[in-house]
């Protein structure tokens, strides 16, 4: 037993003990109604009808829709090539001349062969008109019995072989002809004149370098032409956005190198198969972060003229469907809430526990996300489920759960996309000043 000072400061500790806990308990108790109460700032927004085209925006390059790669088709040492990068060359021009010397050999070589056996094809036509003659006086002594079974055979025989002799000359001589005709074809290649009137806008080689032709392999690429008078956008679509561009859609283009202009262009081509797309085992052993990265080149016509360059990076806007006079609110205003049993308003639906777990229950449940706004209501707000459509940069089409003129809650994010719930109170603000949108 502790004497009567010592039990008075061990009373005296606990009371200020429970003091201090019961302080702190009032000061939470009363934040936390406080923060219960504190009104939500937002920014409103009208309901209003519009005109709405909904795009697709995708990057690429600038580039030429007509060029041309030079590669040679024989190889050889480049001894003239008058052009320069840059320059403008009309069709037919000279570009680049290889060294012929051991192409007029093999030419010469391959006209003598021929010549060869146009004379061996004289000389059997020849023969074979003798054994002719022959065979036929034989035949006439054959008939009366002046010679042998075996003379006759011999002159026949001889015809045979005369006239065997002259075909095979005459197949030689269409060989020899054709082997003239190929030296004289690569002869004529050893000159490369321009195939289009255009621009030199890569140059590859110098004079006095060997080149390799195509001949066996992909070959030199010496340089490359290209017409800038007609210029395209070569943009990568998704797969998911790809279904919605078709051929003759308008287009919006933005260059890096004139940011402060758009230009107009009209959609050309649609690729068929994905870029680098695999086929058979390939397809197989493709990993889940390429399928998600497909991409489809989409070709877009530049309308406009203007002083391009092949590869110039570009930023497209597709236009594919477009609504008008539709009810529309601003796309930030639209977000969406999971259903969940404690909401309001939600009918809770009994299911037999027999049939469906509560695990699997609940994993359903929490798949089920319903696209909302908030409304105005005096001095709080009520959620209104909706049903969106199509949506440009600002706005959004809503087909259903809302009316004209409607005051909805347009901003800020954390308000719309998580503080917001049924009958919370708000505060408006003024909402930071934008610019002027047109509306349809």
């Amino acid at each position: 037993m502790g004497t009567p000072k010592n039990r008075n400061k061990k009373r005296n500790r606990i009371l200020l003990a429970a003091a201090v806990i019961l302080t702190v308990g009032a000061v939470g108790a009363f934040l936390g109604f406080k923060r219960r109460d504190v009104a939500i700032a937002v920014q409103t927004d009208k309901v209003v009808r519009r005109d709405i085209t909904e795009l697709v925006v995708a990057n690429g390059r600038i580039q030429p829709v007509v060029q041309v790669v030079i590669n040679p088709e024989v190889s050889g040492e480049i001894i003239d090539l008058p052009v320069k990068e840059g320059q403008l060359v009309n069709k037919g021009d000279l570009l680049v001349r290889i060294k012929p010397d051991n192409y007029i050999a093999s030419r010469n070589s391959a006209e003598a062969n021929y010549k060869s056996s146009l004379t061996a094809t004289a000389l059997a036509k020849a023969n074979l008109e003798k054994a002719k003659f022959e065979f036929t006086r034989i035949q006439t002594l054959y008939s009366t019995k002046f010679v042998s079974d075996s003379q006759f055979l011999d002159a026949k025989t001889t015809l045979d072989v005369a006239q065997a002799t002259f075909e095979n000359s005459g197949h030689q001589a269409e060989q020899a002809k054709a082997t003239l005709a190929r030296a004289d074809d690569d002869l004529s290649k050893t000159t490369i004149n321009s195939p289009i009137g255009g621009t030199v806008t890569k140059l590859r080689s110098q004079r006095g370098e060997r080149v390799v032709g195509t001949a066996m392999m992909a070959g030199t690429e010496i340089m490359t032409i290209a017409n800038l008078e007609n210029m395209e956008a070569r943009v990568d679509i998704g797969e998911i956005d790809v279904v919605l561009i078709q051929l003759g859609q308008k287009a919006h283009l933005e260059v890096e190198a004139f940011r402060d202009r758009k230009f107009n262009g009209v959609v050309t081509e649609i690729a068929n198969a994905a870029k680098g797309a695999a086929s058979g085992s390939q397809q197989q052993q493709m990993s889940s972060q390429q399928q998600e990265a497909t991409k489809f080149e989409v070709k877009i016509l530049v309308t406009e003229k203007e002083q391009f360059r092949p590869g110039m990076s570009v930023t497209a806007e597709i236009e594919t469907r477009s609504k008008t006079n539709v009810l529309a609110v601003p796309i930030m205003a639209v977000t969406t809430r999971t259903a969940k049993d404690g909401d309001k308003g939600k009918k809770k639906v009994e299911k037999d526990p027999g049939l469906i777990s509560s695990k699997t229950q609940k994993k359903e449940e929490s798949r089920k996300a319903d696209e909302i706004v908030f409304l105005v209501d005096g001095d709080s707000v009520k959620k209104a489920k909706v049903q969106t459509g199509i949506s440009d940069d600002t706005y959004m089409e809503v087909s259903d759960g809302v009316t004209e003129g409607q005051e909805i809650i347009s901003g800020g994010y954390a308000a719309i996309s998580r503080l917001l719930e049924e009958g919370k109170k708000i505060k408006k603000e003024e909402p930071k000043k934008k610019s002027e949108e047109k509306k349809g």
